[in-house]
C-alpha cells in the first residue's frame, strides 16, 4: 500500500517513513503543502498522512484542492492543535480521519489500516493467479491451499506483479511502487527480491509463474504457471 506523508517536521516525517516502511507500506515524503499537493496529483496513493500546519499551503487547502480534483485517496490529518473546531474543519474539507499530536504510533498505524478498509476503492481485493492467492488486506499468500511466508518487501513485490498479472512490469515501476519515488540505491535490489519470491511461490510447487523478461522486466503468469 502506497502512502504519502506530508509533514514539515523533518524528524517526525523521517520517523513516520521508517516506521510505516517497517509495517510494509511504501512511503513517500513531502515537507510543504505545495510539494505534497504536486506529489499527490502526480502519483496514485492509497493513503495520505497530511499535517495541517504546513508552509506554502496548509493542510486544509491541500485536502480541499485534492477533493475538488476528484482525488479519492484516504486522508488522515495531523495537527498540533486540539479541539472540536479543528477536527470539524478537517472533516469538512474532505479528510477521512483526524489525529492530534502528540499521538501514539500504534494508533496511527491502526487508523491507517482501518481507513484503508473503509471504502471499496481503498480495500484491496484478493488477487488470484490460478491457484496462487494474494490477499493484500491480510498480507497473506497461498498456493494450492498452502500458506507461503513472505517478508513485507517480498509481499509488496508480488502484489505489484499480481496487480498486472500477464503483463511485463518494468524494474523501474517496481522500484517506484515498492520502494519509493526517490530511491537511489542499487536497482538490482528488485532482482534479489524477485528471486526470493520465485523460490517461495514457484520452486516448492514445481511451477514457473514468475518470469524474467530480459531487458524488459518481470511477468507473473495470470494462470499461476
Amino acid at each position: 500500500m502506497r502512502v504519502l506523508v506530508v509533514e514539515d517536521e523533518r524528524r517526525l516525517a523521517v520517523a513516520l517513513q521508517r516506521g510505516l516502511q517497517a509495517e510494509g507500506f511504501t512511503v513517500d515524503v513531502a515537507h510543504d503543502g505545495l510539494q505534497g499537493l504536486w506529489m499527490a496529483t502526480e502519483h496514485d496513493y492509497e493513503l495520505i498522512v497530511l499535517d495541517i500546519m504546513l508552509p506554502g499551503l496548509n493542510g486544509y487547502r491541500v485536502c480541499a484542492k485534492l477533493r475538488a480534483a476528484g482525488n479519492e485517496s484516504g486522508i488522515l490529518m495531523l495537527t498540533a492543535k486540539d479541539g472540536e473546531y479543528d477536527e470539524a474543519e478537517a472533516l469538512d474539507t474532505g479528510a477521512d480521519d483526524f489525529l492530534s499530536k502528540p499521538f501514539s504510533y500504534l494508533v496511527l498505524v491502526a487508523r491507517l489500516r482501518a481507513l484503508a478498509r473503509r471504502t471499496g476503492r481503498r480495500s484491496p481485493q484478493v488477487l488470484r493467479c490460478g491457484d496462487l492467492v494474494i490477499d493484500p488486506a491480510r498480507r497473506s499468500c497461498a498456493r494450492d491451499g498452502t500458506d507461503i511466508r513472505l517478508t513485507a518487501r517480498e509481499f509488496a513485490v508480488l502484489e505489484c506483479l499480481a496487480r498486472r498479472s500477464g503483463e511485463v512490469v518494468p524494474k523501474r515501476d517496481i522500484l517506484e511502487q515498492v520502494w519509493d519515488s526517490a530511491f537511489e540505491g542499487d536497482p538490482n535490489v528488485v532482482e534479489v527480491h524477485v528471486s526470493a519470491v520465485r523460490r517461495k511461490i514457484d520452486a516448492p510447487f514445481g511451477r514457473a509463474a514468475l518470469e524474467t523478461v530480459r531487458g524488459a522486466g518481470y511477468r507473473l503468469a495470470a494462470d499461476g504457471g
